[in-house]
């Protein structure tokens, strides 16, 4: 699977046995997650035929179609976080896989991506295949946690998210650095710095969360 990921930027960001309870499809032996592979994920996914057409919803589309296209080369039966309502639960299925983890701001962090984690899709697949050992989360050899200091408004600190906080700082000049380079409390995490996410990609996500 990751072979067949690598030509368009993905990689597989862990992968699970989901039981019953665990919202995959009937049948599932392995559920496979899927996330950008850096760096040049992005330069790939904009020069695809979605991000140039104009139409709504390029990054979905872009998922949806090369995903879908890997599904169907495995025998597998593609899922998208877009899926919905009800949406398919990638939250519950990454801390399933035991590489991604609640981090000290409660939101997700990945043993490669850190918390610029994010899961482009999952391939179902029927087999039940062996699974590597799971990582230690980078958290716990973090004793700086930079991340819990990182908001310039303390809207993220692992306590609670004000969101109209960080909106309205999001308005301001001053946060101007948030809205290119992307959420100053992702940017702090070592694993985010060390994963090779461009600006761009970081600047177009912030714009769709700050409509």
């Amino acid at each position: 699977m990751a072979a067949l990921a690598r030509p368009h930027f993905l990689a597989v960001f862990g992968a699970l046995h989901p039981g019953n309870e665990d919202g995959a499809p009937a049948g599932t032996g392995t559920l496979v997650l899927l996330g950008p592979a850096e760096p040049g994920f992005w330069p790939h996914l904009t020069s695809g035929p979605e991000w140039q057409d104009g139409a709504p919803d390029p990054v979905d589309r872009w998922s949806k179609r090369v995903i879908g296209q890997l599904a169907e080369a495995l025998g597998g039966q593609p899922l998208f976080p877009s899926d919905g309502p009800p949406y398919p639960p990638f939250f519950r299925w990454a801390l399933g896989s035991g590489r991604a983890w609640a981090s000290p701001v409660r939101i997700l962090v990945h043993d490669l991506a850190g918390l610029w984690v994010s899961y482009r899709g999952a391939i179902a697949l029927p087999q039940r295949l062996a699974l590597p050992d799971p990582p230690e989360s980078p958290c716990t050899r973090c004793a700086a946690k930079p991340c819990l200091t990182a908001c310039p408004v303390a809207a993220l600190t692992g306590a609670d998210y004000n969101l109209a906080a960080c909106h309205a700082f999001l308005d301001r000049s001053e946060g101007h650095a948030c809205l290119s380079s992307g959420c100053a409390v992702r940017r702090a995490c070592p694993v985010s710095q060390a994963y090779g996410r461009l600006s761009e990609q970081s600047a177009y996500h912030m714009r769709q969360f700050h409509k």
